[in-house]
């Protein structure tokens, strides 16, 4: 074990008992993998009932660019908004330590380990959750409903983020790369021409789809990643988890490649929304595009030098997949 992880464990042995009645030791620690501006690490704190299992999720370093547009929150709200979300029912890993200066660990929080996959692929084929599928598309819709019950009077620190400064956001970054997409322009035209910012707004998770979900056999157990969370059009989270990129080759499925537009909506309205289909259709266009303009600015992220992995490459030449699903979405054949 590297010298910085022993004093990590050190500290970290100190705080755990914070967050786990009667703690007497830390077990079992590791890193996750995974995540560039914030780092997870795993691990058990031994107590006399049995190990409780936990997740720390800590600041490590500035965003890098190829972050989503919207601003992120702090590690501190996160932890504030996890709490929010598992009053409202929610399924979310429940907070047992924020982390503060005493702890000399950083920022961050710690919380429940959840056993389950957030491997989209994973969750998609392999039979261990082919029970699960079929009720996932209703599920979401029914928790995407609760995270919008969540009041938003106390939650100033959050942005709002509506349509039109989204697009804005999106149309300077795209500008500043200075590498033109006819269908990319296309794309702003069609949403310029149906721009609407709705008087109605909720809490948006921001980046709600396969893969920031813990899913098990019995389906969704937890929603994850709540950096992006902000103030915004009810209708965005329910398209974002149907944008084609999300659906890791079930293009069949739309909602994230596992199930049905009609389930999702039908969850979402069991649970107390109400669904505006056009509206949703006009935010699935328009993730469509954010998508394709983060993959330009991981390529360009590659082309500066700044991180030369294969997998900001790979994920660079993806803006071209986006301009197939916009023609689509813009030619009403998706």
């Amino acid at each position: 074990m590297a010298d910085k992880d022993v004093e990590l464990l050190d500290k970290l042995r100190a705080a755990v008992k914070r967050a786990a009645d009667d703690a007497t030791d830390v077990q079992d620690l590791k890193r996750l993998s995974g995540g560039a501006s914030q780092e997870m690490w795993s691990f058990d704190a031994a107590t006399p009932g049995g190990p409780v299992p936990l997740v720390m999720r800590r600041a490590h370093g500035p965003a890098t660019s190829g972050d989503q547009g919207s601003t992120k929150v702090s590690l501190e709200t996160e932890a504030k908004l996890l709490a929010l979300a598992a009053d409202a029912g929610v399924p979310v890993p429940r907070v047992r330590h924020v982390l503060d200066a005493s702890d000399d660990l950083g920022t961050g929080f710690m919380m429940e380990r959840i056993e389950g996959e957030t491997i989209a692929r994973k969750i998609l084929r392999n039979e261990e959750y082919a029970d699960a599928r079929p009720k996932l598309a209703r599920q979401c819709g029914e928790i995407v409903a609760r995270i919008q019950s969540i009041s938003t009077e106390n939650l100033d620190e959050l942005g709002h983020a509506p349509a039109s400064v989204q697009l804005d956001q999106y149309r300077a970054m795209y500008d500043n790369y200075d590498h033109p997409h006819p269908v990319f322009e296309l794309a702003f035209k069609w949403l310029d021409d149906r721009m609407i910012d709705l008087p109605t707004t909720t809490l948006v998770h921001g980046d709600f789809r396969n893969g920031n979900m813990i899913i098990g056999p019995d389906g969704v157990r937890a929603i994850l990643d709540w950096e992006l969370a902000h103030i915004g059009d009810p209708m965005e989270d329910l398209s974002w988890i149907s944008v084609n990129s999300w659906r890791f080759g079930s293009i069949d499925l739309p909602v994230g490649g596992f199930g049905l537009r009609e389930d999702l909506f039908a969850g979402y309205e069991s649970a107390g929304g109400t669904v505006d289909p056009e509206r949703v259709r006009f935010w699935e266009t328009l993730g469509s595009l954010k998508w394709g303009i983060m993959c330009m600015s991981m390529y360009f992220v590659y082309k500066t030098g700044f991180d030369r992995s294969v997998e900001r490459a790979a994920i660079g030449r993806r803006s071209s997949e986006t301009e197939v699903d916009l023609m689509n979405l813009l030619t009403g054949k998706a």
